[in-house]
């Protein structure tokens, strides 16, 4: 069995900005330190929720950089670096890993549409090359693409495929996933409206929005769910 990255609520952050678009590192270290103060469990920096696929090269270094750096190791830190060109997802991927994030999450390939079996490769390269746990994101609704049952089966034979962000929002597809292979592809809610039921399915928690704004209640949620006291 493999060992979650993270159980219970992690919170995908926004990126805090200055008026003219820059990044706002004071804004994003007093959001960081309030989400640790109420209890979060993980924290998801560049992610969907933190405009990842409008920052650069180089905001992505100085988000990762600014959250990695405040958390200071009390919580896991995974760093979005999902794109449609795998060659760039591996620059950040391990520009990633060199400053110190835990893990990285990587939402399927937009707009190119590739196959299954590219998928595959396009992850398995990812994870690769930066030696990192990688969270593999399925939102097809965003990107015109599906992970199928099948996919989810061979990803979790690989030893860094480390679980999957699910947020097709199909409660059924989610139990056939964690019946099929939850324990070696932990599985966490990408839908903040069906955390309570994936989690009483036997998921690992939640990537969740919400939390930006209410992080204790969410970790409160996954708390009750791991204990059945939903």
């Amino acid at each position: 069995m493999k060992q979650a990255v993270f159980l219970g609520a992690a919170t995908a952050l926004i990126t805090p900005m200055h008026p003219d678009g820059s990044i706002n590192p004071d804004e994003m270290k007093r959001l960081v330190e309030w989400q640790i103060e109420r209890g979060i469990d993980a924290l998801v920096v560049c992610g969907t929720t933190g405009e990842c696929a409008t920052l650069s090269r180089e905001e992505h270094l100085q988000a990762v950089s600014c959250v990695v750096e405040q958390v200071a190791g009390r919580i896991p830190v995974i760093a979005g670096s999902g794109s449609n060109d795998t060659a760039f997802s591996i620059i950040t991927s391990k520009e990633a890993a060199a400053i110190g994030a835990d893990a990285l999450m990587s939402v399927t390939p937009y707009y190119n549409k590739t196959t299954q079996d590219g998928l595959i490769r396009h992850f398995f390269t990812i994870a690769e090359a930066s030696g990192l746990p990688l969270i593999v994101y399925n939102v097809p609704s965003r990107t015109g693409m599906d992970i199928s049952l099948e996919t989810c089966r061979k990803l979790s034979e690989h030893p860094l495929i480390a679980g999957i962000k699910e947020a097709s929002g199909d409660v059924a597809k989610v139990s056939r996933i964690i019946a099929s292979c939850g324990s070696e592809l932990p599985v966490y809610s990408g839908n903040d409206d069906i955390a309570a039921p994936i989690l009483a399915m036997g998921g690992k928690g939640v990537v969740s929005v919400v939390s930006n704004l209410l992080p204790g209640e969410m970790a409160d949620l996954c708390r009750r769910g791991k204990n059945n006291d939903l």
